[in-house]
């Protein structure tokens, strides 16, 4: 446990699975309170009980990403029974089976609404609560890899994917100067993972049975290895802003 974090309040997106449910983990056994959001309400629950005797406290809300009422109401709640949000980790994205040549606009609108205009409204009204509050916060974008390049791979099943975490790229860096030129103390850090194994690259069609090649057969990240860099993130001193963080496995070809 971590007595410099201890009691902080962390408003979590993307909660219930893969890399988000291993952020909740380790800051909650660190101390910190954790609101989890996600759709999937049971998973969370379980993810709650299964840190119930940790140093830190998880408090699930189901939210949907891509509805504003949902995000706006779950920060209330984190206002009203919290105090405010400390740190906002912006970890909820997705991505369709679908390219630019014939892809279903439905499904374009889907990724864009979760992962650009959900992590902008979450950003929006966490600052808001950190201003209320006079707190020098932090807002951290869980980005990737496929924001500052295009992977020829499989960069036709991840089109509008790639394209949205550019966005988030952008986003960081267009935040971080208008907070700095209205000289407010609070921190911006994107964090851009290559590969890691979880369920994310078969939902979208990546890997598994639409091109033959299962998650072992690649070198990746670990859902823990992106928590232990977040965790080092928001442990640095105040002066110190990392802007942009870039984690690969060793030996990752993409």
């Amino acid at each position: 446990m971590d007595s410099e974090l201890e009691g902080k309040v962390v408003f979590l997106t993307g909660a219930s699975a893969g890399i988000g449910a291993a952020i909740a983990e380790l800051l909650v056994k660190n101390g910190l309170k954790v609101v989890g959001v996600a759709r999937r309400i049971n998973r969370l629950n379980q993810l709650k009980e299964k840190l119930s005797k940790a140093s830190g406290q998880f408090y699930p809300i189901q939210c949907d990403l891509s509805k504003e009422s949902e995000i706006i109401s779950a920060i209330e709640w984190t206002k009203k029974n919290l105090n405010g949000i400390d740190i906002l980790i912006n970890n909820a994205g997705l991505s369709r089976d679908t390219n630019l040549l014939n892809g279903n606009t439905e499904d374009w609108r889907m990724i864009l609404e979760v992962n650009v205009l959900g992590l902008c409204i979450a950003t929006r009204e966490a600052i808001r609560s950190m201003n209320d509050r006079k707190v020098s916060g932090h807002i951290i974008h869980v980005n990737s890899m496929g924001g500052h390049f295009c992977p020829i791979t499989v960069g036709h099943l991840l089109s509008m994917y790639v394209a949205s975490k550019h966005a988030v790229t952008a986003l960081a860096e267009t935040l971080r100067l208008e907070l700095a030129r209205t000289q407010q103390k609070i921190k911006v850090t994107s964090i851009s993972p290559g590969l890691v194994k979880t369920e994310f690259l078969e939902k979208c069609g990546v890997l598994g049975s639409d091109l033959g090649i299962p998650m072992n057969d690649f070198l990746a990240l670990e859902p823990e290895d992106v928590a232990k860099a977040i965790l080092y993130v928001i442990k640095t001193p105040p002066n110190i802003e990392i802007t942009e963080l870039m984690i690969r496995s060793t030996g990752e070809v993409f």
